[in-house]
């Protein structure tokens, strides 16, 4: 298989990137990670951010900005991320009403065309990272496809979350085809269970109420590789769609240290021969 490199999403550790960001970084570059996926940067300025990944030996890939944040200073957000070197800038998470189908979509599109087009022009690729909901029917397709079909390529790219979209009942292999040349990056995440009364979306530190069913398997983040997903399936799908980064993102790490789990799931991408 086709080598590629491997990012963290530091999300995934973010009690212990709080306390101490050199530790983590160093643990993570030890374990072989090329890279980071920055979630918030703890207080730190561009160029401070910058200099600890240098040490380290390792590059900022990409960066989740709410749109909040994104709305208040499109400027500011993209001079940064140019200062620290990102490459990608990923919308995380949309609120109910700006989703697709809610009554702000279309704002939410208006204002994500514009900050793609200042990307772009930046030298930054923005990306969209997916949850479950946005496979939601809204005028006859998936609202995610809805999204990128209603925005340029050259303004949104996708980084197409495996655990989001299997968790929504859809195939995550078809669905990278389905984007091929448009998935640069791919969220790598693995878990047990099945749908309930709950999904908890880490990331942005909420917990969505679901209906509930019959024959519920508690839901659990695991390490990729150490769960429901068909791991030479996914990366064989998102190399020949064009993935240039992998991002390995796990939530919550039960019975294990984040760190523990990040080595396990490195270890699974060397095994299946995608990872030096």
């Amino acid at each position: 298989m086709e080598k590629r490199p491997v990012a963290y999403q530091l999300y995934s550790a973010r009690e212990e990137a709080a306390k101490n960001l050199d530790a983590v970084l160093a643990a993570v570059s030890e374990m072989g990670y090329d890279g980071v996926e920055f979630a918030g940067f703890y207080g730190l300025d561009a160029d401070t951010v910058r200099m600890k990944l240098e040490k380290n030996g390792l590059q900022a890939v990409s960066s989740h900005v709410p749109m909040q944040l994104i709305e208040k200073d499109m400027f500011g957000t993209i001079a940064f991320h140019k200062q620290v070197g990102c490459a990608y800038i990923a919308i995380p998470y949309l609120d109910d009403e700006m989703r697709p189908g809610g009554p702000r979509f279309a704002r939410a599109l208006q204002t994500i065309g514009l900050f793609g087009r200042l990307c772009r022009m930046a030298g930054i690729t923005l990306l969209y990272h997916n949850h479950d909901f946005e496979f939601v029917t809204v005028s006859g397709q998936y609202g995610l496809d809805f999204l990128y079909s209603a925005l340029p390529a050259e303004y949104l790219q996708s980084e197409i979350d495996v655990c989001w979209v299997k968790y929504a009942g859809v195939c995550p292999e078809a669905y990278l085809r389905q984007y091929k040349g448009r998935c640069p990056v791919v969220h790598l995440k693995d878990y047990v269970g099945t749908k309930g009364e709950a999904v908890p979306y880490g990331l942005i530190g909420k917990e969505e109420k679901k209906a509930a069913g019959t024959d519920v398997i508690p839901f659990e983040f695991r390490p990729f590789g150490h769960g429901c997903q068909d791991v030479q399936g996914v990366l064989t799908a998102a190399i020949e769609s064009g993935a240039e980064w992998f991002v390995v993102e796990q939530d919550l790490s039960v019975g294990r240290t984040p760190l523990e789990a990040a080595r396990m799931s490195i270890d699974t991408l060397r095994q299946a021969g995608v990872k030096r």
